[in-house]
C-alpha cells in the first residue's frame, strides 16, 4: 500500500486503502508557509471554486497543510487517519505548532493535491481565533450560495411564462396543460415543442381545466406515461452491475492516453519478421554460456540497434517550437502490467548495453515497478516504447502512443506458418517458420512514410541477422 504518513495525518491514495491503514505515525512533512497578505486573496480568487475555499486574510499567523502528493502522477488523494485533534501540538524538526482547524476530516475522498486540509499556528491563544474565523466564513459562503440559489430560482420562474411557439400551443391544448409551470428554454424565453415534449415524457404535469375529451386524452397520456416509467424502473433493478473503483494512477493512464489519441495524429506500419534466428540465438546463449534471456530482452536489443541506424525514429515532437527534436540517447520504455495499472520502467542507454545486461536491468525494473518501488527518474521520460503481449494468444494489435514520445512498437505473438523455401537444388519447397507481428504507431508530425520504412526495414535486417548484435 503506498501511503504518506504527516505526525498529524495518514494519506493514501487509493479509497481502497482506506480501511486498511494501520495507526502508525512518521514525520512530519508537506506544510507551506503562508502570510496574512492582500496577495494572499487574490491567489485564492483566481483559483477555480471547491467546497474546502477558505479565506485565510484575517488570521493570524498561520500555516496552511495542503494535500501532498504521495507520487508524480497523483492529483488528488484521501484522508484515512487524523493522528491529531484539533488543540493538540505539533512537534516539526525546527519548530512546535497547533493544530488550528481541521478542514478536511478524516474519511474525505478525492481531495485535490494543494487543497487546505489542514491550518496550523504558533500560538496557542490564536487557535480559537482560527476555528471561529474558518466557521463564520463558511456560514457566510453556504448564505451566499442559498441567495444566489433563490434568485436563480425567481429568474426562472419569471421566464417560464414567455412566448410560446405555435407547435408549443397545439400541445398544450391538445393536452390541455398548464403553459406558466413548464420551462422554457427557446430565445428570449420562447416555449418550444421540445419543452412541452420534455415536460409530457418526464410526466410531471400540471394539467389546467379543460373539456371532458381533453381531459380523457391527458389522461390516458399520463397512463401511458406512467406505464413508460415503471418498465424502465423494473428494467433498471434487474440489470445488476458493480462499481470497480480506478487508482489514481489508472486514472491519470486513462486521461494520459485519451489526451494521446485526441491530440497525436497516429501513423500506423505493420510488418512481419521471421523469429526463427532470435530463438536460436537464444537457446545457443542458454546451453553454451549459460545465459538466460527471453524473448523480450532480444527485441529490446534489437529495437536499440534499429534506433541507433536510424536516428530520425528517436525522436519527439516539440509543441512550443512546432519541430521535431532528435534524442541523444536511446530510453527504451518497457511496458509493465501492475495491480494498479501499466508502468513504463525506462532502460537507459540500451544500445550500448549486452543482451545479458538488458535482461537482469529489465527484471530489476520490472521487480520495483510491481512493487511500487520505482522512482520518478526510472519511469519518466524515455524516448522510445515496446509493448509486447506475445504471452498471450495475441496475433498484432496497434499500441497507443506514450506521449511525449512518437513511437510505440506492438509485439506479438509467434505464429509457426507454412511458406515456400527454395532448397539447394534450386527447387521450391515448403517449409515450416516462426513469424512475429511488429506494428509501429508513430506521431505522423515525426514519421513519415520514408521514416517508418527506413526504422521497419532495419529492425527485418536485424531479426534476419541476429547474431551480429553480439559484436
Amino acid at each position: 500500500m503506498e501511503k504518506l504518513t504527516l505526525d498529524l495525518v495518514i494519506l493514501v491514495e487509493d479509497e481502497s486503502d482506506i480501511q486498511n491503514v494501520s495507526a502508525s505515525v512518521g514525520d512530519g512533512s508537506g506544510v507551506e508557509e503562508k502570510k496574512s497578505t492582500h496577495q494572499d486573496v487574490a491567489d485564492e480568487e483566481s483559483k477555480p471554486e471547491s467546497t474546502s475555499t477558505i479565506d485565510t486574510s484575517d488570521l493570524p499567523p498561520h500555516a496552511v497543510l495542503g494535500m501532498p502528493a504521495l507520487s508524480p502522477t497523483m492529483n488528488q488523494g484521501n484522508i484515512a487517519k487524523w493522528n491529531k485533534k484539533e488543540g493538540d501540538k505539533v512537534s516539526y524538526v525546527f519548530d512546535i505548532r497547533y493544530l488550528a482547524k481541521i478542514v478536511a476530516p478524516e474519511g474525505s475522498k478525492e481531495v485535490a493535491v494543494g487543497q487546505p486540509i489542514a491550518i496550523t499556528v504558533e500560538d496557542a491563544g490564536d487557535i480559537e481565533v482560527v476555528k471561529n474565523s474558518i466557521s463564520s466564513s463558511s456560514v457566510n459562503q453556504k448564505e451566499k450560495a442559498t441567495q444566489h440559489g433563490t434568485k436563480s430560482e425567481v429568474k426562472t420562474q419569471k421566464t417560464n411564462t414567455a412566448r410560446i411557439s405555435p407547435a408549443a400551443k397545439l400541445l398544450i391544448m391538445e393536452y390541455g396543460l398548464d403553459a406558466s409551470t413548464l420551462n422554457a428554454t427557446g430565445p428570449l424565453g420562447t416555449l418550444l415543442k421540445g419543452d412541452v415534449l420534455s415536460a409530457i415524457k418526464s410526466g410531471k404535469l400540471s394539467p389546467k381545466p379543460a373539456s371532458s375529451k381533453a381531459k380523457a386524452s391527458s389522461s390516458s397520456q399520463s397512463h401511458q406515461v406512467a406505464a413508460s416509467q415503471e418498465s424502465k424502473s423494473n428494467l433498471k433493478q434487474s440489470d445488476a452491475y458493480e462499481d470497480f473503483p480506478n487508482s489514481q494512477i489508472r486514472k491519470v493512464i486513462a486521461k494520459r492516453l485519451l489526451e494521446s489519441k485526441q491530440n497525436t495524429p497516429h501513423l500506423y506500419l505493420s510488418s512481419d519478421v521471421t523469429l526463427d534466428p532470435l530463438l536460436s540465438l537464444r537457446k545457443d546463449l542458454k546451453e553454451q554460456y549459460d545465459v538466460k534471456v527471453s524473448v523480450n530482452d532480444i527485441i529490446i536489443k534489437v529495437v536499440a540497434a534499429a534506433l541507433r541506424n536510424v536516428p530520425e525514429a528517436n525522436a519527439y515532437w516539440n509543441e512550443e517550437k512546432g519541430e521535431v527534436i532528435l534524442c541523444d540517447s536511446i530510453d527504451i520504455s518497457i511496458a509493465v502490467a501492475t495491480e494498479k495499472g501499466l508502468m513504463t520502467p525506462i532502460l537507459k542507454n540500451a544500445d550500448q548495453k549486452t543482451i545479458s545486461a538488458i535482461s537482469s536491468e529489465v527484471k530489476e525494473l520490472a521487480a520495483k515497478a510491481r512493487e511500487g518501488k520505482l522512482k520518478p527518474q526510472e519511469f519518466q521520460g524515455g524516448t522510445f516504447s515496446i509493448s509486447n503481449l506475445g504471452m498471450y494468444p495475441v496475433d498484432k494489435f496497434c499500441a497507443i502512443i506514450n506521449p511525449p514520445q512518437a513511437c510505440i512498437l506492438a509485439v506479438g505473438r509467434g505464429i509457426k506458418v507454412v511458406e515456400p523455401v527454395i532448397g539447394a537444388d534450386g527447387i521450391e519447397k515448403p517449409s515450416v517458420a516462426t513469424k512475429l507481428n511488429l506494428t509501429l504507431s508513430a506521431d505522423h508530425r515525426v514519421f513519415d512514410g520514408k521514416v517508418g520504412g527506413a526504422f521497419l526495414s532495419a529492425l527485418k535486417s536485424n531479426f534476419g541477422d541476429i547474431k551480429r548484435l553480439l559484436l
